[in-house]
């Protein structure tokens, strides 16, 4: 009842988030607001705009949001954010906005929200969820961008903005330490080295014990984690009209907590493992549900699993690594009649792990998987010079990913030995112009459109010991008879789209907008390498359309908004003894209502919220994935059989997967409620500093992990509490902070297999302090 309560409080208030800045120097952000009386400048559409006048829901985030909340990585800006939502699939993180997202783990998969630091795409999903590194601002930007970002937007698009070298010198230190021996340092500094050279430099250290316990040798260290990066830029203005922004970036990390999963128990029943077993089958099993039943093998005995909060037990080794190199060149050039920006990257990332896919300390199957990308991507962006009644957006973008994964295997404890493995080459090509046109002083018309031209080649999967057949070009089944280790070609496959957009919006006044949108978003069709298929996966198509209205005032800002999606082929996952299984579900549609607001009710004290309600369900699904014990009693090479020792299999006791009708279930990792309040106070001690007292309490609604409405997570609030002094020259500051400060418990993931349904519990609450001190 308290959390009913709590749930119809946030949605009628319908506040949320705050004012920030682009991509620009803290002085230049700081003479915008001053210069245009506290409007808020957002890039959504790819140029610098009022936020009040952008046709897209929007949440933005700025520093002091981002510290109330205790957001050290991205993944943290979901209890920000209404509609967001950071899953994962093993160490795969994978965002979900208003119920569009993915669960696909495979080479060539990517995500359906793209994520852009400075300007830049990051495809891989294993290295998506990164400390923030000197960040001033984050957008979330919600519904489709095909036009103006391209393929992996149909959820929307997160677009993190750092801090740019200056010629200003400049420095900040930071240091922590929390709960669980949690060491937290960062270091900042930027100079010029003259007139028209700058340049930075940034390194971040952090790790703890984590908080995890081995129950079979009371190791509480076995979560220990270490991240650590370092970043440097140089600036050159070459000419008043044309500057160049060199950066590097390296990254490396080892932190095995998406690895330490525990056995999923069925606390409702819903998860129906025994619901298609036959009544003799449930007779062997001495039971007709699975309600209260860790979902692993049925006969697996206790003391062999665990399932509370914070606890494993598994066969080692688990664990997870990045090593990550990026190079970036960003080039800006005044032309006179329009401002061109070309961004160039590539990067390496390496992302091996190590995982227990049957949740068990029973000797069953152990796997590593090691994902190495190369991605190499290069944009031209040109911008109108704002002032006129027609502004428009061009551009032209290349992108080319080569995502190659190494499987190794281990039964009973052997020695690892190769399981097989896959690769794919994707290249995408794109156009896009957006243009919006000033019919009259209050009416606004836009359009655009994006060609995109997606390649799928060089591709292939490898046959491990026990491969007999895999799936042909139709979806046949054609046998195997080579030797472990062959490589099956893939056809090449090319995909083809147009991702148009249209809006009119209406000024009632200087401080208000109302407007309604047509967006279309796209995701390429890929190949299920890692099901050893050479059929395609259909792509993606979604139609939205959104009505909103914003406002802004001096103290009061207001965004509201109404959707609904037409989404058709969903690419769906399922794994079946280790290997990815994708198909597309028909149909779906999304429909629903988010509010936001933040009001300065005096200039000490700040309110902001934030709510959302959305209704996600698939419209036609026949053939969801199913996951179930098997039937002792059914015949032999039937859906539900129990394979036999004897034949490799597990017996009674093991998990199959079937099928289901999904048609009216919810879409998975889609809550129907999320919602946030928080407030932030100051008070001014005088010659003795300032305090700020800050707090954020975050809620969401129960959702399913998966799509056949099999694996519930409840809901539950995370409450962020901060205090912070800093002395009156602004230059030192200490601060206590509470994360999870009502101790939650929930499931950040679980992860459905033939082998086990294992989770990973949350992070309970932590609390700590922290120092800082700028020059």
């Amino acid at each position: 009842m308290r959390l009913l309560a709590l749930r119809r409080t946030m949605f009628v208030s319908l506040l949320c988030t705050t004012s920030l800045q682009p991509a620009l120097a803290q002085e230049d952000r700081d003479a915008v607001e001053q210069e245009n009386d506290g409007i808020i400048v957002v890039t959504a559409q790819r140029r610098e705009e009022a936020s009040v006048d952008v046709p897209i829901s929007i949440t933005l985030l700025d520093n002091k949001r981002l510290d109330a909340a205790g957001v050290r990585e991205l993944s943290d800006i979901a209890k920000l954010t209404p509609s967001l939502r950071f899953d994962s699939q093993g160490p795969a993180v994978q965002p979900t906005i208003r119920g569009v997202g993915t669960a696909i783990t495979t080479s060539g998969g990517g995500p359906n929200v793209g994520i852009y630091v400075d300007g830049f795409f990051q495809s891989n999903t294993y290295v998506s969820d990164f400390d923030l590194l000197k960040v001033d601002n984050i957008q979330v930007l919600k519904g489709p961008q095909g036009t103006l970002f391209g393929r992996n937007t149909t959820g929307g698009a997160i677009l993190v903005t750092t801090a740019e070298p200056s010629f200003e010198t400049a420095a900040e230190v930071k240091a922590g330490y929390g709960r669980y021996n949690a060491v937290t340092l960062q270091a900042y500094g930027t100079t010029g080295l003259s007139d028209t050279i700058a340049m930075d430099i940034e390194g971040q250290f952090r790790r703890g014990d984590g908080y995890f316990t081995d129950l079979a040798s009371g190791d509480n260290e076995i979560g220990n984690f270490q991240n650590w990066s370092v970043r440097t830029g140089i600036k050159a203005e070459l000419s008043d009209a044309v500057s160049i922004l060199l950066r590097y970036t390296h990254t490396e990390s080892r932190d095995p907590t998406t690895q330490l999963v525990n056995a999923f128990v069925d606390q409702t029943g819903e998860a129906g493992f025994l619901s298609q077993v036959s009544a003799a089958g449930q007779a062997i099993y001495g039971a007709n549900s699975s309600q209260g039943l860790p979902l692993v093998y049925y006969f697996a005995p206790q003391g062999s699993f665990a399932t509370k909060p914070g606890e494993t037990m598994l066969n080692p080794p688990q664990s997870f690594r990045t090593n990550s190199d990026t190079a970036q060149i960003t080039l800006s050039a005044d032309l006179g009649f329009a401002e061109l920006t070309s961004y160039s990257q590539y990067r390496d990332d390496q992302s091996p792990y190590f995982g227990d896919l049957d949740a068990t300390a029973l000797p069953f199957f152990n796997i590593f998987v090691g994902v190495d990308d190369e991605t190499w991507s290069q944009e031209f962006l040109l911008n109108s010079k704002p002032g006129g009644r027609l502004q428009w957006t061009a551009g032209l973008n290349y992108f080319r990913i080569r995502d190659t994964w190494d499987v190794d295997a281990s039964f009973g404890l052997a020695p690892f030995f190769d399981f097989g493995g896959s690769s794919t080459t994707t290249t995408s090509y794109a156009a896009f112009l957006d243009v919006t046109y000033e019919l009259t002083d209050r009416l606004f018309l836009t359009a655009g459109g994006r060609y995109s031209h997606d390649i799928v080649d060089d591709s292939y999967f490898t046959a491990n010991p026990f491969t007999t057949s895999y799936i042909g070009p139709n979806g046949e089944t054609v046998p195997f008879t080579g030797a472990p280790g062959t490589r099956i070609p893939v056809d090449k496959l090319k995909n083809d789209s147009f991702t148009p957009r249209a809006v009119i919006r209406f000024k009632p006044d200087d401080e208000s907008s109302l407007y309604a949108s047509y967006t279309r978003g796209y995701k390429a069709g890929i190949l299920n390498v890692g099901g050893l298929s050479q059929q395609p996966v259909e792509p993606e198509e979604i139609d939205a359309f959104e009505l909103g209205y914003k406002y802004a005032g001096s103290r009061l800002s207001v965004d509201l908004a109404g959707f609904f999606y037409d989404y058709k082929n969903l690419q769906v996952s399922s794994f079946q003894n280790g290997a990815a299984q994708i198909r597309n579900a028909a149909t779906s549609e999304i429909y629903g209502l988010e509010g936001q607001v933040q009001f300065r009710a005096t200039d000490a004290f700040n309110i902001f919220a934030g709510a959302s309600w959305t209704h996600a369900r698939y419209k036609s699904f026949t053939n969801a994935p199913f996951y179930s014990f098997c039937d002792p009693a059914a015949a032999a090479l039937t859906p539900l059989w129990c394979v036999p020792q004897s034949l490799g299999g597990f017996g009674p006791g093991a998990l199959v997967q079937t099928t289901t009708d999904a048609s009216g279930f919810k879409m998975q990792r889609a809550p129907e409620f999320t919602g946030n309040l928080g407030a932030s106070y100051a008070v001014d001690l005088g010659d003795s500093g300032g305090l700020t007292f800050s707090g954020n309490l975050y809620y969401t609604s129960s959702f399913f992990f998966d799509p056949e409405q099999q694996f519930r997570q409840k809901g539950y609030e995370l409450l962020s509490l901060r205090a912070e002094w800093k002395d009156a020259t602004d230059r030192f500051s200490v601060s206590v902070f509470g994360d999870n400060v009502t101790n939650s418990s929930y499931q950040s993931q679980v992860l459905f297999n033939t082998l086990g349904i294992g989770s990973v519990w949350a992070s309970p609450g932590t609390w700590g302090i922290s120092a800082g001190f700028k020059y």
